[in-house]
């Protein structure tokens, strides 16, 4: 919904862009409920099992804090117990989990979502991301922690249960093997998947499309297929699809994919765009964005506008993002305006993790710890509450930026005419306005993009002529 700091990181101490980031032996999906659960059943361990047993029954943890504290051993003697009491968790409704702002689950920096829930009435939160741990199709937590040993992510989803709220899992994001990448088919992949949804007790689950799986077709494929599979075999799983926009639209790969669940007959709850790093400025670009992908989806899928809406959703970014693009307070509430008044269906943002001020404000880069824009703790999880609530937070003034360190890099002019700027690089990220040369031509970067050769299909450089 990010480089040199790319964003929605695996950990704090990854080197993955700052800002973005996004088995066992299948035993067939219709065997799902006894091999996944009896597997399930001998894996999480005691800080996971000691929360998921808490989120069953919260009168018990009031009534027996200090004993649940001094006896995790006879937590970890039943591990089975423990995993069905995350299964039993009720679901929200769905306007929560449309509303769910992204959390880095194993930053060791994060918020405390509990702090969160009580001070803002967030009742979801869109935990990421699942990615195929050792490339293979084992699916883990930034590809490092495998949800079959997890020690980590249950506790956090116990906590929130315990407090009356809910997850939604996000698998892919950026950068990182996808589980489509490497299941070798749907199936494969869906089985994976339903591993993580029947650990947890999931109600909703959200597939992060993103560089570089969405240039890889076969992979889509999989995902879309898996995510279908899921549907059927899951009645009333809640399903979004989130993927790179455009300052006008889903890009030529995000067309491609809604060509591919056109194929499929795959419909989700939702496809939401992610509008920032591409040459964004401000809400009115974002508004323009989230207008012609409406137009994209009544054109590929016959739907009418409101239709079309009902299926469509926002992921913004808070603050600064890793173009150096800035999206305050007060564009949030233009976007959930807008948002609200069309009848969209999600509005969520990277990240919670982010939703703090940085010291200094601006520090001149983007982390992934705060936004890097003056703001009060959770002000931009103001907007998702109020979205989940179809209310609107009070207006907070939009603040002017403090430049506190070295200014940012300029974006290179396009050289004179006859005179080649540097050479493209491959497995580089450019922003828009960047000028390269490649085949005996000058390209100008016009969103950002990483990888992309130019004159190649995504459209991501306009060709300036030879030079």
């Amino acid at each position: 919904m990010p480089h040199s700091p790319l964003r929605r990181p695996p950990r704090s101490t990854a080197p993955r862009p700052l800002a973005r980031l996004r088995r066992l032996a299948p035993a067939g999906l219709h065997g799902k409920a006894s091999a996944v659960t009896a597997a399930c059943s001998a894996v999480l361990l005691t800080g996971g099992l000691a929360a998921a047993a808490l989120a069953a029954a919260p009168t018990a943890q009031a009534a027996a804090p200090t004993a649940q504290a001094a006896a995790p051993s006879a937590l970890a003697a039943a591990p089975g117990a423990a995993t069905q009491a995350l299964a039993k968790a009720a679901a929200l409704s769905v306007n929560w989990y449309e509303s769910a702002p992204y959390y880095s689950t194993l930053d060791s920096n994060a918020p405390d979502v509990g702090q969160v829930m009580s001070a803002t009435g967030q009742k979801a939160f869109e935990m990421a991301f699942i990615l195929a741990g050792g490339g293979s199709c084992t699916p883990s937590w930034d590809a490092t922690d495998p949800v079959s040993s997890d020690t980590q992510v249950a506790s956090v989803i116990g906590q929130i249960r315990a407090d009356g709220g809910d997850v939604i899992v996000s698998a892919g994001g950026y950068n990182g093997t996808k589980l489509g990448q490497v299941c070798g088919s749907a199936a494969a992949t869906a089985a994976a998947y339903q591993q993580v949804i029947t650990t947890y007790g999931l109600h909703a689950f959200d597939f992060d499309l993103e560089e570089p799986e969405i240039e890889n077709s076969a992979a889509i494929a999989n995902e879309l297929g898996a995510a279908q599979i899921l549907q059927q075999e899951d009645p009333g799983l809640f399903i979004s699809i989130t993927m790179p926009s455009t300052t006008t639209g889903a890009n030529y790969f995000g067309q491609q994919l809604l060509d591919e669940a056109k194929s499929l007959g795959f419909t989700p709850n939702d496809y939401t765009i992610m509008p920032f790093d591409g040459g964004f400025s401000g809400a009115s670009s974002q508004v323009t964005a989230l207008q012609d992908v409406n137009a994209q989806l009544m054109s590929t899928f016959g739907w009418s506008s409101a239709q079309a809406y009902a299926h469509e959703g926002f992921s913004g970014m808070n603050g600064r993002t890793d173009s150096a693009e800035f999206f305050y307070q007060s564009d949030f509430q233009t976007v959930l305006t807008f948002a609200e008044n069309s009848g969209m269906s999600r509005y969520t943002f990277w990240s919670l993790n982010r939703d703090r001020q940085c010291t200094p404000v601006d520090p001149g880069f983007t982390s992934s710890e705060c936004s890097g824009v003056a703001q009060n703790p959770w002000d931009f999880t103001a907007f998702t509450v109020a979205f989940a609530n179809h209310t609107s937070p009070s207006p907070t003034p939009t603040p002017t930026p403090t430049p506190t360190s070295p200014s940012p890099t300029p974006i290179p002019s396009p050289s004179p005419t006859g005179s080649c700027a540097a050479a493209w690089v491959s497995n580089t990220a450019y922003v828009s306005g960047n000028v390269v040369s490649h085949g005996g031509h000058n390209w100008t970067a016009n969103q950002w993009n990483y990888d992309e050769v130019p004159g190649g299909p995504s459209g991501a450089w306009n060709d300036d002529g030879p030079c």
